[in-house]
């Protein structure tokens, strides 16, 4: 499937939505800032393009088992408004606010914010889960770190904020090369 472009008129259920700009190109789809009639949105429209380091499944069922599983541990996170399954698009909340990786690339991190993903991590590994910890995942709004994607794993230790994540969130050599 192509990317939507700026102006085209997308459908979820009974309801239209304006693409307005992209957003990001994750491994499993990507995100479009969208008008729903007053309402700023996240259209997630998802792709089936290869991920050399990723295994997926049914990648719809995924977003909606970890949503659930994710809104039951207590991560702050956007509401899922809408779905279409056979059309494989998610609409979601729209948290408005500058990413993690952004925050890093600008040396302006503020300290609350790592304080905050290790409160997330308290409650995600005895639940046996991890997050996907790359920064532009995490968006602050106001005092408020959310996690605006639904993706969770088994918990393991090389996947783990302390092991994987925290490697993004200063400016780390795999950060500087991520940023190139």
């Amino acid at each position: 499937m192509e990317p939507f472009h700026q102006g085209t008129s997308v459908r979820v259920q009974e309801s239209q939505y304006t693409i307005l700009r992209l957003l990001g190109k994750g491994k499993g789809g990507y995100s479009y800032l969208a008008a729903g009639g007053e309402r700023r949105v996240v259209l997630k429209q998802l792709h089936h393009e290869p991920c050399d380091y990723y295994r997926f499944g049914d990648k719809f069922e995924a977003e909606m088992r970890d949503y659930r599983r994710l809104r039951a541990v207590g991560i702050p996170m956007p509401e899922l408004l809408a779905q279409d399954a056979a059309a494989e698009r998610l609409v979601k909340e729209y948290i408005e606010g500058e990413t993690v990786y952004e925050m890093v690339a600008r040396g302006a991190l503020p300290d609350a914010c790592l304080a905050q993903v290790r409160r997330m991590c308290a409650l995600l590994y005895p639940a046996g889960l991890n997050l996907d910890y790359y920064p532009t995942n995490f968006v602050l709004q106001g005092d408020i770190l959310y996690y605006i994607d639904y993706e969770c794993n088994a918990y393991s230790d090389e996947w783990n904020f302390e092991n994987w994540g925290v490697r993004y969130w200063s400016k780390t050599p795999e950060f500087l090369a991520a940023l190139k």
